[in-house]
């Protein structure tokens, strides 16, 4: 199984240069995405970049319903999260939100890989063994 980041879908509902390896991703089944994720997913697409809530979400669901399971969280997930946090987590250098660590500590647990555009989420998925699919972001650009 492949965890998608929320980098991985926003950069697909902007037509970011990922958005076609995304949606191959999509298309193999293999693929899910952890709650907090798609919360942050919502949370970028309106509150940064402007989107319509109700769009966003028209957009979500049959995607939801169809090809990509939310992944629930609980508390070994929190608990990797947090060790992924504790451990990791550097203001300049790897400046990872809780969402990012969740998706790492799901990664841990359920033993699947991580699809991303994060530099930080990618190398610390890296340097723990983890699958990484490094996905192009708005630059074009691997991690």
């Amino acid at each position: 199984m492949i965890l998608l980041d929320a980098t991985a879908l926003v950069g697909t509902f902007l037509g970011e240069p990922s958005a076609d390896e995304v949606e191959a991703l999509l298309r193999g089944g293999d693929t899910a995405i952890t709650s907090a994720n798609l919360a942050e997913v919502i949370d970028v697409l309106v509150r940064v970049f402007g989107n319509d809530l109700d769009a966003v979400e028209a957009r979500l669901v049959p995607l939801i319903a169809t090809t990509l399971p939310v992944v629930g969280l609980g508390e070994a997930e929190a608990r990797r999260a947090a060790e992924f946090r504790i451990s990791y987590y550097d203001r300049r250098d790897a400046p990872l939100s809780l969402a990012d660590c969740l998706l790492l500590g799901a990664a841990r647990v359920l033993n699947a890989g991580v699809a991303t555009s994060d530099a930080p989420v990618a190398s610390i998925a890296r340097s723990e063994g983890l699958e990484v699919v490094a996905l192009r972001d708005s630059e074009g650009q691997r991690p």
